[in-house]
């Protein structure tokens, strides 16, 4: 991934650059997902992009509509709503970094 993600986010067809998920069916209700976020490198998740690897792996039969994305930061648990279309994503919210801005110095 570490080497692939940059190559994919830099790719030509990417003008503004890409975040890319590496994802993995486990299962019809379990998808291993890693993250490169443009501009970044490897994170511990991203709830868009787990999102839309799950409707992408449901629209393909790898996946049920309700299904756990393992991520590097933990799970989150997507479910594609058929009667509304709208997907909903349940997970824990925690804080991964804490700081202070300068605003005489921005």
């Amino acid at each position: 991934m570490a080497q692939i993600g940059p190559l994919i986010e830099t790719h030509p067809l990417f003008p503004q650059r890409a975040n890319v998920e590496f994802a993995q069916i486990l299962d019809k209700s379990r998808i291993r997902m890693r993250v490169w976020e443009r501009g970044v490198g490897i994170t511990l998740a991203c709830g868009t992009g787990a999102a839309a690897t799950a409707v992408a792996a449901f629209r393909k039969g790898l996946a049920e509509r309700k299904v756990e994305l393992i991520l590097d930061g933990g799970s989150l648990f997507i479910e594609w709503r058929e009667e509304d279309g709208h997907v909903l994503m349940t997970g824990p919210g925690v804080t991964s970094f804490m700081g202070e801005v300068d605003l005489d110095r921005a």
